[in-house]
């Protein structure tokens, strides 16, 4: 059967299905929630499953109009950020280095340095610039707004977010709170005006894959999926 999913990402995902990053049977997620999958983007762990994230990092930038022509800088927010943002650079020049030769990176300490050049913020300058947050996964939007509040502190403007898998799942709603139907990535999306965009979604898994795998990732999307944007 010929995928529906552009090149790069079928590309992504045979190499995670390889490297087994990406993995079936029954798991028990944070929330309580027993998935039939789970993405392990700590097994990035060498130079060729890295330069494959990067590439599908770049890729997913590249391809998508409303941030490929609006952003001067990527932030990695610390840690994990930190790697991705970088790769994804070095990335984004390979694949075009006439267009993103001047793209700038920037991070954020975890704790400010008091000497040397001191601050909390390595890189370029992010004052005047338009940023994108490159991260692996947004699961409440935490971390997320943190991180915007640091580049608007730093005078940059946020302009996009790319992360690595969007599970298209609703929040898990906690007491007090009202259930929107929302994932979390929709609810950053509305909060903050921007493109919120995936290297993989829940979709393109069930697009990708066969047979028992491929069932029970849509029986859990019927359980636990988002709302549909309109």
């Amino acid at each position: 059967m010929t995928s529906p999913l552009p090149q790069f990402k079928q590309d992504f995902l045979q190499t995670i299905l390889s490297a087994k990053i990406l993995t079936f049977g029954s798991f028990t997620l944070k929330s309580g929630r027993v998935s039939p999958y789970f993405f392990n983007a700590g097994l990035f762990n060498n130079a060729s499953l890295l330069t494959s994230l990067a590439n599908a990092y770049a890729r997913t930038i590249d391809s998508h109009p409303a941030l490929s022509t609006s952003f001067d800088l990527l932030f990695g927010p610390a840690y994990k950020g930190i790697p991705l943002a970088t790769i994804t650079a070095t990335q984004l020049f390979s694949l075009n280095n006439e267009k993103y030769g001047s793209t700038g990176y920037a991070f954020n300490r975890k704790e400010k340095k008091d000497h040397g050049e001191g601050g909390s913020i390595v890189g370029m300058d992010m004052r005047g610039k338009k940023v994108v947050i490159v991260d692996d996964v947004i699961t409440a939007g935490t971390a997320i707004r943190e991180a915007v509040e640091i580049i608007k502190a730093a005078g940059g403007e946020l302009v996009g977010i790319v992360v690595a898998l969007d599970r298209q799942e609703r929040k898990v709603v906690k007491e007090g709170e009202v259930d929107t139907g929302l994932s979390a990535i929709q609810e950053v999306k509305k909060e903050l005006g921007v493109e919120v965009v995936a290297i993989l979604d829940l979709a393109d898994l069930i697009a990708g894959v066969e047979g028992e795998e491929k069932v029970r990732m849509m029986d859990y999307r019927k359980k636990y999926g988002a709302v549909q944007e309109v």
